[in-house]
């Protein structure tokens, strides 16, 4: 029995104190075969080298001209790579993937027979140390339990995603009587933690550092050659990147449009300011915005929503620095 999904919206300060989510827009890009690493590494900014059983990487698929496709987190899984991500941002790089794999031994496929959960809040180790022996940490933060792939995601809430086919992790979760959320539950969490969420419009558009991945450790600046390095480099040495990415929030009970954009007060003029990604709209009317910003904005800069200018827009603390390397 598929579990029940909540309907309500909450904001982040109303979330229980251990839930479920389904990320049912999530799936991965499966990379198995005897070349599988040596291929992906010349694809991709994080050092593939460093992926084990039992840990977890950050990075991001760039075309030739450094623009991301996707970001992803990198974990194995029955002897294959899996790159886990929205559905939105995997057509592009999937098939970018595809085109180049034909010279390497190696099979790409999106992994359609996984199922994806996530399991958050004050609780959520013990709870999970009831339904499976070993619980990922900071330390080891992936753990494959039977079939069932654990790993842990750090952030201000603790998380944990966990991977199998439906029937499976239904079966196991449906036992812990929890509340089970929608997926725009974790695109809130994920616009809290800074990390960015792309879709089909903004897939292709930025490069690594617009989004963030410096700070949090998704490109490696020691690794060899990659698609799109040249650009990534340049931007990190040569200072050439002006933009970044931004969580902010603002109130309003009017629904947000899908065109909604936000604009900077310049002197006595409003602006557009940047480009929004993302957003989570909780049912008191907070919401929760991830845009792609000048990165020399301060907390004293005055935003607002274009459609609705008396929507003041608020820049939030981020859980990393954006001046680590």
């Amino acid at each position: 029995m598929p579990l029940t999904i909540a309907q309500n919206l909450p904001a982040i300060e109303q979330l229980n104190n251990t839930y479920l989510i389904s990320i049912d827009s999530y799936s991965a890009i499966s990379l198995h075969g005897e070349e599988q690493s040596k291929y992906l590494q010349g694809q991709v900014t994080c050092d593939v080298n460093d992926a084990t059983q039992n840990n977890l990487l950050v990075g991001a698929h760039c075309n030739a001209k450094g623009k991301v496709f996707g970001v992803f987190r990198l974990i194995n899984r029955d002897n294959s790579h899996l790159l886990i991500q929205p559905n939105a941002s995997i057509k592009d790089s999937l098939t970018e993937l595809t085109k180049f794999g034909i010279f390497a031994k190696v099979t790409i496929e999106q992994a359609s027979n996984l199922s994806f959960y996530a399991l958050a809040g004050k609780q959520a180790s013990t709870i999970l140390q009831e339904v499976f022996d070993q619980v990922p940490d900071s330390l080891t933060p992936v753990v494959h339990a039977g079939s069932t792939t654990i790993a842990y995601i750090a952030g201000k809430q603790t998380r944990y995603i966990l991977i199998d086919e439906s029937n499976t992790l239904n079966e196991k979760l449906s036992q812990l009587s929890l509340t089970c959320y929608s997926e725009k539950v974790w695109n809130l969490l994920e616009i809290v933690e800074g990390f960015v969420q792309l879709n089909q419009n903004s897939s292709g558009e930025y490069v690594p550092q617009m989004l963030n991945l410096q700070a949090i450790n998704g490109i490696s600046f020691t690794k060899g050659c990659y698609l799109g390095q040249e650009t990534v480099a340049r931007m990190q040495y040569l200072g050439k990147n002006k933009r970044a990415l931004f969580s902010l929030t603002t109130d309003t009970e009017t629904p947000l449009s899908a065109d909604e954009s936000i604009e900077i007060k310049l002197g006595d003029n409003w602006r557009k300011a940047g480009d929004l990604l993302t957003s989570y709209q909780a049912d008191n009317g907070h919401c929760y915005l991830q845009a792609v910003l000048s990165s020399e904005l301060t907390e004293q800069t005055q935003l607002r929503l274009k459609s609705q200018p008396d929507a003041q827009v608020v820049i939030q603390a981020l859980p990393y620095s954006l001046d680590r390397e």
